[in-house]
């Protein structure tokens, strides 16, 4: 998937890497993001001074989504710009902290779990389809932007009955 090579990284000092995720993989399972589209991932990896790779660039794709209200489809285009940094486990000062991914031995390092992570934290969990969306009622289901529904407006919790009749003493 996304795979930075280390050796080509030291000796060229930053490499891009582009991908085009298919809107069904495995990356996204289980992470609560659906797409609609292929995503498409441009970053580029430096070496920073301090021996830590830093990756910079943009994710693009269209969210498929659900209102919050009313739980129709709604349809979201994504553009996020993300910067990772990378250190050494190796490191004596290496410890993971907020923003920063260790990685260990190897040739390469697999960079999708940080950006799946990324795009989960940027995804907006509030949508709604329109401003003035009405929703569903909450004693009967109805969609209210379609239909108007007889239940009253009175919610009063039956298990206050009690009170109300000793405040009426």
């Amino acid at each position: 998937m996304l795979r930075l090579d280390l050796a080509r990284l030291d000796r060229e000092g930053s490499v891009e890497l582009n991908a085009r995720l298919p809107a069904a993989s495995a990356l996204w399972e289980g992470s609560g993001v659906e797409w609609d589209s292929p995503v498409e991932v441009k970053l580029t990896a430096s070496l920073a001074g301090s021996r830590e790779i830093v990756v910079r660039g943009c994710l693009n794709g269209r969210l498929k989504q659900e209102c919050k209200r009313c739980l129709k489809p709604v349809g979201s285009s994504m553009e996020h710009e993300l910067t990772l940094v990378f250190v050494s486990a190796d490191e004596e000062s290496a410890e993971e902290d907020e923003g920063v991914h260790l990685y260990g031995q190897g040739t390469e390092i697999d960079l999708s779990n940080a950006v799946r992570e990324e795009v989960v934290f940027a995804v907006d969990p509030y949508v709604i389809c329109r401003s003035d969306c009405e929703g569903l009622c909450s004693r009967c289901g109805i969609n209210r932007n379609k239909q108007k529904c007889n239940c009253t407006e009175d919610h009063t919790d039956p298990r206050w009955e009690a009170l109300r009749v000793l405040k009426e003493k």
